[in-house]
């Protein structure tokens, strides 16, 4: 009986996600957080690098969560896992964006988005159910869009642009 009770504990302790506000994360500043305290509004996820062609995408991303602030907050995650596209430190990520594009949105710490050593947020992101496709992320800047409730609800590869109708015809 002791033997089935420490199994089902192990079990439930390793049970799969059920939303994005099951992760605890890191802000860029080293802060923990959560993605739970956006409860109520969509989040748009999206790995980043400073070195890459699509990192102009920062000011759409600005510009997005500034227009639909109250109902969506965008969140970065930058990775340096597409040709070595993020090379810098945390605090040399947060100066960039802040020093080229004026980020205010949150940004994590740096994190892995592919591979063996890849965030268990991005785990769960490449393999939930969504209406678009899943598995692993090709390249720098796919976004993920998450509902009020922390489920994914779309996700978007790299060319779509954070302002596209392909995007915003899902937070009017």
């Amino acid at each position: 009986m002791k033997l089935l009770s420490l199994i089902l504990g192990f079990v439930l302790m390793t049970a799969a996600p059920s939303s994005v506000y099951d992760f605890k994360l890191k802000t860029i500043d080293g802060d923990n957080f959560s993605l739970a305290k956006y409860k109520g509004k969509k989040v748009l996820i999206v790995n980043t690098a400073s070195k890459c062609g699509f990192t102009k995408q920062y000011k759409d991303l600005e510009a997005l969560a500034e227009k639909y602030k109250g109902k969506l907050v965008v969140v970065g995650f930058p990775a340096n896992n597409f040709g070595g596209q993020e090379p810098g430190t945390n605090q040399d990520i947060k100066t960039f964006c802040h020093d080229n594009f004026n980020v205010t949105f949150p940004m994590s710490g740096k994190v892995s988005v592919l591979g063996l050593d890849i965030d268990p947020l991005f785990q769960y992101l490449t393999t939930a159910p969504n209406p678009d496709f899943t598995g692993d992320i090709k390249w720098n800047f796919e976004k993920f869009l998450i509902d009020e409730n922390g489920k994914l609800v779309h996700r978007f590869r790299s060319a779509t642009t954070p302002l596209s109708d392909d995007i915003t015809k899902y937070l009017n």
